[in-house]
């Protein structure tokens, strides 16, 4: 049984701009950091995988003696967690508010993927509440059910190392050539493409002008009637339609890795 595999930020909804990032200003400033990561910035912290990663990027020998932070490693640990797990609950009330729709194409081909028999999962690297809250909200709730979830700190090295996918790969007792990857970014691709698996692309406001070299398929989206996908690469030789369909993904998954 063949199985789709979705990252979550930027694949499933655009959360990065509408929540991860409002959701680390509010914690800092709850907190009584002085930073606020602007727009700009922002796109070059979705370069590191991980949230508290993102947060202990900060930790400069000079912020924290300016700030009267902790300066060893074990307070700097507990620190991090405090401050990702406040901004988990931010963000995790902005997904209940609908500040996030799902992207074009998720739900329409959750749903046709499943109908189709084939297997639904998520990994990512972001907290498990975080992801969990999204897929309901992208997906729906009875269908998310039928999703293997994969996220959090559940693997040693986060995106672009392969860890989560491999994980995923064993977790499901899948070969690489059973399962199709949906990612935003270029860290995502370059890990599942390093633990072999083929990958199709949905750019994401923070990628789009990401090199996407060894992606099987790059779009602007999956597609919905009110929203069609635009191809951006098909290195692959499938060149789908204003919607990208399961054909289309059974022909990717037929065909060899670029």
């Amino acid at each position: 049984m063949p199985t789709l595999i979705f990252d979550c930020d930027g694949v499933l909804a655009d959360t990065e701009r509408n929540g991860h990032l409002p959701a680390f200003n509010q914690t800092f400033a709850e907190e009584g950091v002085p930073v606020h990561w602007s727009d700009d910035d922002y796109r070059e912290k979705v370069l590191i995988g991980g949230g508290k990663e993102r947060m202990a990027s900060i930790l400069t020998p000079e912020f924290v003696a300016a700030n009267g932070l902790p300066a060893d490693e074990e307070g700097q640990r507990e620190l991090l967690a405090r401050w990702h797990k406040r901004k988990t609950e931010i963000y995790t009330e902005l997904v209940a508010s609908g500040a996030m729709p799902a992207r074009p194409g998720i739900a329409r081909l959750a749903a046709a993927a499943d109908a189709a028999g084939w297997g639904l999962a998520v990994a990512s690297t972001s907290a498990e509440p975080s992801v969990r809250a999204v897929l309901e909200h992208a997906v729906g709730p009875e269908l998310a059910k039928s999703f293997a979830v994969f996220a959090g700190d559940i693997v040693p090295r986060k995106k672009p190392a392969p860890d989560i996918y491999l994980l995923a790969l064993d977790r499901l007792g899948l070969g690489a050539d059973d399962a199709l990857v949906i990612e935003d970014s270029s860290n995502g691709m370059r890990a599942a493409l390093d633990a072999g698996l083929r990958t199709v692309v949905t750019v994401s406001a923070y990628t789009v002008d990401e090199d996407f070299t060894g992606a099987s398929l790059v779009v602007s989206s999956l597609g919905d009637p009110d929203e069609p996908a635009e191809e951006r690469a098909a290195a692959a030789g499938v060149h789908p339609g204003p919607l990208v369909t399961i054909d289309d993904l059974t022909a990717v998954l037929a065909r060899p890795r670029p």
